[in-house]
């Protein structure tokens, strides 16, 4: 189809999809959202939908529906499309936004090296997902509780997350939060309300809504919950129960997608149908929707601002889906070269890098210098190096750890087991480097 066959196509939808709003604007009345005994006129008043009634059979195709628009701030210039919408955020706060970015996208290098070396097990980088993770940071307060999937690394950095944290997390050693018991990247930390990330996709969605119903139930509660997950993601059973669990009960929680164009090596386009997640929200589950370019950093703050408003004041569900482009390869264990091209990863990587527009927009308000970004990027390089060669050489946990932390009094059976190994090990002690291990 050409593109101005697709343009057309395109406004007839608008079209119809705005005679049909009008359509129900007009006949659903006050008390026609109410059960009667008696049926509105040329209105249906089901139990289970209520729509106007039509003496015509229309089989209702996907794409008479006008896709849910994609809301940017920013253009990959760096200017300001619309004045109304610029955060007017200070000096300060954008360059915050700005070396957070930088941050990450330092410390995501230098890790994914190490592991190449050897010197971690595994590593999943952020690149060409900084905005999404920064701006909606930004807009949320510390008490709102965060539950992520394993690749926002950067609201932990906005939060205050350190270098030597996220680094002694990947080495697993006894300075590690979670006391060696996740694999790499798999951040969590009670002080900044980020819950513990699980590697088995979609786990955290109906748990992150759990929460949501429990802050909904306190009087004069003031925070949200967040939870962080991918288009892949959504494709899980977890996603369904989560998302209808939300509708249904009505909790604070801001379900934000961070489709990113590809689940591992599926593409998007493979991975669903539809009108993305996005479109999953309003008429799939009842959920007011926002979709901003997750590239632009300031559409993701405004936008998650409006969305921390909204299910505050309403005591509802939102769903937030953030487009951008996965620039690095899914993890340590993927080669992403096999399924797409170079060039594709060049533009989303140059023109289209949300640290680019970022940069340039600061080069537009004079508050660009390239020397301190010089100067800055050398001086977590520095940090980092320097946190790993301490991290490598920390002691793991004590191997009898394992057995602990999930019961408030371990049962008979991990008892026993913990006996058995302790008789094995005493038998095997050679065969093992406990030396590497804490007492």
């Amino acid at each position: 189809m050409s593109f101005l066959r697709k343009s057309v196509h395109l406004m007839g939808a608008v079209v119809r999809q705005q005679k049909h709003l009008k359509v129900i604007a007009g006949t659903i009345s006050t008390t026609a959202r109410d059960y009667s005994s008696k049926p509105a006129n040329e209105f249906g008043n089901f139990p289970g939908a209520k729509a106007p009634f039509v003496s015509k059979l229309n089989l209702i195709q996907p794409e008479d529906y006008a896709p849910i628009p994609i809301y940017r701030v920013m253009d990959r210039d760096g200017y300001i499309a619309d004045e109304s919408q610029d955060p007017q955020l200070s000096r300060e706060v954008v360059e915050k936004m700005f070396r957070d970015m930088l941050l990450l996208n330092t410390m995501d290098k230098i890790l994914y090296e190490s592991q190449r070396q050897g010197r971690i097990s595994f590593y999943m980088t952020n690149f060409g997902e900084e905005a999404s993770h920064i701006g909606s940071a930004a807009a949320l307060e510390m008490r709102d509780l965060i539950y992520g999937q394993y690749r926002e690394a950067g609201v932990l950095v906005w939060r205050g997350f350190r270098i030597d944290q996220f680094i002694d997390q990947c080495y697993g050693n006894t300075d590690d939060l979670g006391r060696g018991k996740q694999m790499p990247v798999h951040y969590g930390s009670r002080e900044l309300n980020f819950v513990t990330i699980s590697s088995p996709l979609s786990t955290q969605m109906p748990q992150a809504v759990g929460a949501a119903y429990a802050m909904k139930l306190k009087p004069g509660n003031d925070a949200c919950v967040v939870c962080y997950f991918g288009e892949g993601a959504a494709s899980e059973g977890d996603a369904h129960a989560a998302f209808n669990f939300a509708a249904t009960l009505e909790c604070p929680v801001i379900l934000f997608c961070r489709n990113n164009g590809f689940a591992i090596s599926t593409p998007s386009n493979e991975q669903y149908r539809g009108d993305g997640i996005a479109g999953r929200g309003p008429m799939g589950y009842g959920i007011a929707t926002i979709r901003v370019d997750g590239t632009d950093v300031f559409a993701v703050y405004n936008a998650m601002k409006a969305a921390r408003e909204y299910v505050l004041k309403e005591n509802k569900p939102l769903v937030f889906e953030a487009l951008a482009y996965r620039v690095g390869h899914h993890s340590t264990s993927d080669d992403s070269t096999a399924y797409r091209s170079a060039e594709e990863i060049e533009v989303w990587n140059s023109v289209e890098h949300p640290i680019s527009k970022l940069k340039r927009y600061m080069v537009h308000k004079g508050w660009f210098d390239e020397t301190e970004e010089t100067e800055f990027i050398k001086d977590v390089r520095k940090k980092v190096l320097k946190q790993i060669a301490a991290s490598e050489k920390k002691l793991k946990p004590n191997w009898r750890e394992m057995f602990e932390g999930v019961y408030a009094e371990m049962p008979e059976h991990l008892v026993e087991q913990q006996k058995e190994l302790e008789r094995h090990i005493e038998a095997h002690k050679d065969s093992y480097p406990l030396k590497n291990f804490e007492k």
